[in-house]
């Protein structure tokens, strides 16, 4: 009764000390964010509008001219290149548990296969898979899964790597010099 007696003072006191709820700090901070996207958002659409207006006045200009047309290129060029990247890498694991499940000799324990990679060695490394029916499964048709995607991942990787090429060759490798051909012909 002593703590609950405090009066006005006393819970006013403890009203200050007791920490805000979560969404009570997020009255400042999450506002800044809020406002950082909705100012991207219309610099966008601003940028949008005037490549647009700009587009129409000239139709002729190049993609580099045209800042919406640039940054589609640009954003197509990385998502190229990072899907290159992720290709890659899952080339590289999918090879390498392909190069493990192609040597296993797998027996079943239980309602578990356990996997290992040279049976006769007492210290190999082993592989328990839980819940298989049957551990014919493991040594036949999974290294035959890992196989397709490897040849998948390898075609998703050659086909990002030539769009990347193609993207940097025409971006990079056309200097831009202020005179067209046709402009030589009529001198």
């Amino acid at each position: 009764m002593g703590r609950g007696h405090k009066g006005s003072s006393g819970m006013e006191k403890m009203r200050e000390e007791s920490p805000e709820p979560e969404r009570g700090g997020c009255r400042r901070t999450c506002r800044f964010p809020l406002l950082l996207a909705l100012l991207q958002l219309i610099l966008g659409v601003a940028v949008a509008v005037v490549a647009f207006l700009k587009l129409s006045i000239t139709s002729s200009l190049v993609a580099r001219e045209t800042p919406h047309w640039a940054g589609i290129i640009l954003l197509y060029f990385i998502l190229c290149t990072v899907g290159l990247v992720i290709s890659l890498l899952v080339l590289a694991f999918a090879g390498h548990h392909y190069s493990q499940t192609s040597s296993f000799t797998c027996e079943r324990t239980g309602p578990d296969c356990l996997c290992t990679m040279e049976p006769d060695d007492p210290i190999a490394r082993s592989f328990t898979y839980q819940d298989v029916d049957d551990c014919a499964y493991l040594t036949g048709d999974l290294p035959l899964y890992f196989l397709i995607q490897i040849i998948l991942n390898l075609a998703q990787a050659l086909v990002c790597a030539a769009a990347v090429f193609i993207m940097w060759k025409n971006r990079y490798q056309v200097f831009f010099a202020g005179l067209q051909i046709s402009s030589w012909e009529r001198v």
